[in-house]
C-alpha cells in the first residue's frame, strides 16, 4: 500500500551521521519533536504524541482519558484485536458492538451496549472507512461519553471536512508495516486536551520524570511504559507524511475507476460510505445477498484485485479473539481486568451474528497507489470477466 524510497533511506542516514537516535537527551527539537508538531497540523489538533505502535497509541490514549479498572469500553465486533486488547492493558473492559454493513461500528447497537459503567466508544475506520461520527458523537453527548478514535487504518482520513482522529477527545494512529504511511512500526496519539496529552507522555514513557518537560507536567508523574518512538523511525515518518496525500489522492483515484467500471456488472451493491471524499479508498467493498454469492464471486476476482471476504480475515474477527473471549486479560489473576469489574461480562462466539453476516456478504478489493494505469485496466478487465462469468453462469 505505502510508497518509500531513497527519500527515506537519506533520511535514516541523516539520524544515523548525527550519532543522536534516541529522542531525548540531546535528541529534544529533533525528528520526533518535529514529526509530531507535522502531525498535529495535518491532523488538525494541539497536541500529537509519536509512540512505538498503534497499540502503544491506543492504550496512551486510554490513560489520557482516565479509563481504567470499573470501566466499560465499547469496541466494534471487527477490528484487530489490539482495538479490544488495549481496553484490557489498562484494567477496563471491552464491550463489543456489532459492525453494519459499512464495515464501521453500528450505532444503534452502540446505544443497545451502554451500560452505567460506560465510559468511553472506541470507533475503528477499518479498511480507512470513516465511521458515521455524527451519530456516535450524538450518543457520546448524550451520556458524557468519551470518545477514542482508532484511525490506525486511516492516516491521513476524514470525516466531513475533519481529519480522523480530530473529532473525539483522542485519536490513535498506527505506521506499521500494513498501514498507508509507514516506518515499520510507529503510532500516534491525538487530542486537543492538553491534560489528555500529558497523561499519555508520561505513560509512553517510564523515564519521564527525568525529562526537561517533567517540571511542566500538571498532573503528577506515575510509573509509565516504555513507548517511546525514536529518531530513526520519526525521520522515515516525516518523509512518508509528505507521501501521504499523494498516496491517498492515488487510491481515491483508483477506488472510482473500479466502481465506475464495474458498477451493474454483477449481483451485488457497493459497500455503503458514510463520507466518501473522506475515505481513505484501500478497498472497495462489494456487498452481495449471501455468503455463498460472495464466494462465488472471490473465486473469480480474487486474483484481478487482490480481493478477500472479510469473516476470512482471522484476528481481525471478534471470534477469534481467544485471550478475549476467555477474559484471559494478564499473565496474573490481580491483574486481569475481568477480575477487577464491577458486573460480570460473558462473551460468546454468537454475540455478534449481524456483524458476521456482514463480514461475510462482503468482497474486498484491494486498491493500490503503486499500480500503473494499464496495470489497473488489466485487473479490472480480469475482474470483470469473472463477475459478467459468474452472472452467466447463475442466469443458467
Amino acid at each position: 500500500m505505502y510508497i518509500i524510497g531513497e527519500e527515506e533511506v537519506e533520511a535514516v542516514r541523516r539520524v544515523i551521521a548525527s550519532k543522536q537516535l534516541f529522542r531525548y537527551r540531546g535528541g529534544e527539537g529533533g525528528e520526533t519533536d518535529k514529526f509530531e508538531r507535522e502531525w498535529a497540523d495535518l491532523v488538525g489538533v494541539n497536541h500529537a504524541l509519536a509512540v512505538s505502535n498503534g497499540t502503544g497509541a491506543l492504550i496512551c490514549a486510554l490513560v489520557g482519558l482516565g479509563v481504567g479498572p470499573g470501566d466499560e469500553v465499547i469496541v466494534p465486533a471487527y477490528t484487530f484485536m489490539a482495538s479490544a486488547a488495549a481496553v484490557t492493558a489498562v484494567g477496563a473492559v471491552p464491550i463489543l458492538a456489532d459492525v453494519d454493513e459499512s464495515l464501521t461500528i453500528d450505532p444503534a447497537d452502540v446505544a443497545r451496549k451502554l451500560t452505567p459503567r460506560t465510559k468511553a466508544i472506541m470507533p475503528v475506520n477499518m479498511l480507512g472507512l470513516p465511521c458515521d461520527m455524527d451519530a456516535i458523537m450524538a450518543i457520546a453527548k448524550k451520556r458524557e461519553l468519551l470518545v477514542l478514535e482508532d484511525a490506525c487504518q486511516a492516516d491521513g482520513g476524514s470525516y466531513r471536512g475533519k481529519r480522523v482522529g480530530s473529532i473525539g477527545q483522542a485519536g490513535a494512529f498506527s505506521f506499521n508495516y500494513f498501514k498507508i504511511i509507514t516506518c515499520g512500526e510507529g503510532g500516534a496519539v491525538t487530542t486537543n486536551d492538553l491534560q489528555v496529552y500529558q497523561r499519555a507522555l508520561i505513560h509512553h514513557d517510564s523515564g519521564s520524570s527525568f525529562r526537561e518537560h517533567a517540571k511542566q507536567l500538571k498532573s503528577p508523574i506515575w510509573v509509565g511504559l516504555n513507548l517511546r518512538a525514536n529518531e530513526i523511525l520519526s525521520a522515515i515518518l516525516r518523509v512518508q507524511l509528505g507521501r501521504l496525500e499523494y498516496i491517498l489522492s492515488a487510491l481515491r483515484r483508483e477506488k472510482k475507476i473500479i466502481m465506475a467500471e464495474l458498477a451493474g456488472v454483477g449481483s451485488f451493491t457497493f459497500g455503503p460510505v458514510h463520507d466518501p471524499e473522506g475515505d481513505c479508498a484501500t478497498h472497495v467493498g462489494l456487498l452481495f445477498e449471501s455468503e455463498a454469492a460472495a464466494r462465488a464471486a472471490l473465486s473469480g476476482v480474487e486474483e484481478a484485485l487482490g480481493a478477500f471476504i472479510p469473516l476470512d480475515t482471522d484476528r481481525h474477527v471478534y471470534t477469534n479473539w481467544e485471550p478475549i473471549l476467555e477474559k484471559r486479560a494478564a499473565h496474573h489473576p490481580k491483574l486481569n481486568a475481568y477480575n477487577l469489574a464491577e458486573a460480570p461480562v460473558n462473551y460468546s462466539k454468537d454475540m455478534c451474528a449481524n456483524t458476521l453476516d456482514v463480514l461475510g456478504r462482503t468482497v474486498c478489493l484491494a486498491t493500490s497507489a503503486a499500480r500503473s494505469e494499464s496495470e489497473l485496466i488489466d485487473a479490472i478487465a480480469m475482474a470483470k470477466k469473472a463477475l459478467l462469468r459468474r452472472e452467466v453462469a447463475k442466469a443458467g
